[in-house]
């Protein structure tokens, strides 16, 4: 597809700085461009790229004063990642919709589906499934009995939803995602072993959330496993059973949050962060990559480490681990001097 400058700026609401008839026909790195293409300006530290650029149009915020002449056009906007990721949507939406029914697929009698739905080869829909307008349903994908599926989903190939499931509006389910297995409920018997507790409760998805690839999240023991609006997960996060997570809170990949554990709204997870069961983690909570939460956590905080701490006192405790074998040199060294002393104390 070919755009000019123009089409662009007036797609994301910006100003032409330039040639406004500059043709665009793909997007590119700032710092790995070609000829016809755009790139965006969003962090200070590739500025010095836009002045060797081969892309033929650069987005950069409003106030962007340049130091050299530039070879490209400008399109000034407010917020240059904000308007890059408007254009990708964009883009996106006009982009060929796959609709219909391939085969071999199978859907039980007993299940209603709504308009313009795509559902491909080798997907199986269970008995009593409601799947509402405009749901793509990619290959090799199972929705379980009695599962409802809202409109304007997108589940992608592979992916399995297990009986009793509801997905809201607008959610994206990627590849080999696992929505409903088993929550990790065993009981210890006397002799040693452990006895299997059926998990008879469900998972329900609201409307806006994202699901990465290979992400599991478990049923509930009795009840349902909540992920709330606009929750965003990451590839290979593990949510286990009765989690709620509020809403839109993100979770970075290699993460995991044990059962019960009920997290706030507008939280940020990391990456390979661990959560203990039976917890609360507050609202506008962030915990860094690999913090580790045994207790609960009030609102507002920021941890780091662990177990996990508040992240200023994480940091000097870590500054202070990097001195200790000079520390540990002076202290063995005054001990001697002390030693020397031969003092009668």
């Amino acid at each position: 597809m070919k755009f000019t400058a123009q089409d662009i700026a007036t797609i994301i609401d910006g100003t032409v700085d330039g040639d406004k008839n500059t043709i665009i026909k793909n997007v590119s790195k700032i710092d790995d461009s070609a000829p016809e293409t755009l790139a965006f300006l969003a962090n200070t530290n590739y500025t010095h790229h836009i002045y060797t650029t081969q892309a033929s149009v650069v987005l950069v915020k409003n106030d962007f004063t340049p130091d050299k002449p530039l070879q490209c056009t400008l399109i000034r906007v407010k917020d240059p990642y904000t308007a890059i990721a408007t254009l990708l949507n964009a883009y996106a939406e006009m982009q060929p919709q796959k609709v219909g029914i391939e085969n071999p697929s199978y859907m039980a009698k007993s299940a209603t589906i709504g308009d313009d739905i795509y559902l491909g080869a080798f997907a199986y829909i269970g008995e009593n499934v409601t799947i509402g307008n405009n749901v793509k349903i990619y290959p090799n994908t199972y929705i379980g009995d009695n599962t409802v599926i809202g409109d304007n989903c997108i589940i992608y190939a592979g992916v399995k939803v297990y009986p009793q499931s509801h997905i809201g509006q607008n959610c994206i389910i990627h590849a080999g995602a696992v929505l409903g297995s088993d929550g990790f409920g065993f009981a210890p018997t006397k002799d040693g072993s452990y006895k299997k507790i059926a998990q008879i409760g469900n998972v329900k998805l609201e409307d806006n959330v994202e699901i990465g690839a290979n992400t599991t999240i478990d049923c509930a023991t009795m009840g349902s496993t909540v992920i709330k609006q606009g929750v965003k997960l990451d590839n290979l996060v593990q949510i286990a059973h009765n989690v709620v997570i509020g809403e839109n809170t993100v979770i970075a990949s290699q993460s995991g949050v044990a059962g019960s554990t009920k997290v706030g709204s507008n939280c940020i997870f990391a990456g390979q962060v661990g959560v203990a069961g039976h917890l609360k983690i507050g609202n506008h909570t962030t915990l860094a990559a690999q913090a580790g939460i045994m207790s609960d956590v009030d609102e507002n905080q920021t941890l780091f480490g662990t177990p996990a701490m508040d992240v200023k006192q994480a940091f000097r405790i870590e500054a202070v681990k990097r001195k200790l074998p000079d520390l540990r040199r002076d202290l063995n060294s005054l001990s001697k001097k002390i030693k020397s002393l031969d003092l009668d104390l």
